[in-house]
């Protein structure tokens, strides 16, 4: 569950099925009641047709606990952790990094830290998009040791640079407005 959205879906489809949670956060659910094997079924079939995935294979909770911590981090936090992220993702998911990082490279096929620099690259295009923030204030929003450092993992991850990107959006904006 990475929005608001799946939280309200998940809620829905445990009501109809009479089931009382106690914790219902991003990836995870904690039931105060023991789930029947119908009611699984009929929760997984259900989550299904709204796109969600029920999950019990325990690698893949796990992932979805790190993946859903990094989304949580970047894309829903005003302000990045000011330590390192290995120890951010180790405190919130309760286990040693080396073997979050092991677990997540085997199943995703890539490292946390590429994830990670994805998602930031992700996040650069929304503020870019936005037009609130120049540059030099995203870098330091998103903690890049200088605007050197982002455009060059922009350009790496996009093909573009952050300037070029930018226009591109006025220009699409432009043509929009002249139809």
């Amino acid at each position: 569950m990475v929005s608001l959205r799946c939280k309200l879906m998940v809620k829905e489809e445990l009501k109809k099925l009479g089931l009382h949670y106690v914790v219902l956060e991003l990836g995870v659910i904690e039931l105060l009641e023991d789930i029947t094997k119908e009611q699984r079924f009929e929760l997984k079939k259900n989550l299904s047709k709204s796109g969600l995935e029920l999950m019990e294979n325990k690698k893949s909770i796990l992932i979805e606990k790190i993946r859903n911590v990094i989304i949580e981090m970047i894309h829903y936090t005003d302000e990045l952790p000011k330590v390192n992220y290995s120890d951010y993702l180790s405190e919130k998911v309760g286990y040693n990094y080396t073997y979050l990082a092991n677990i997540f490279s085997e199943v995703k096929g890539i490292t946390i830290q590429q994830f990670i620099i994805i998602h930031k690259i992700e996040r650069v295009k929304e503020l870019l998009i936005y037009d609130e923030l120049n540059l030099t204030e995203i870098s330091y929003k998103l903690h890049y040791s200088s605007v050197a450092h982002l455009s060059n993992q922009f350009k790496k991850i996009t093909g573009l640079t952050p300037t070029f990107y930018k226009q591109l959006k006025e220009k699409r904006k432009q043509n929009l407005e002249d139809l």
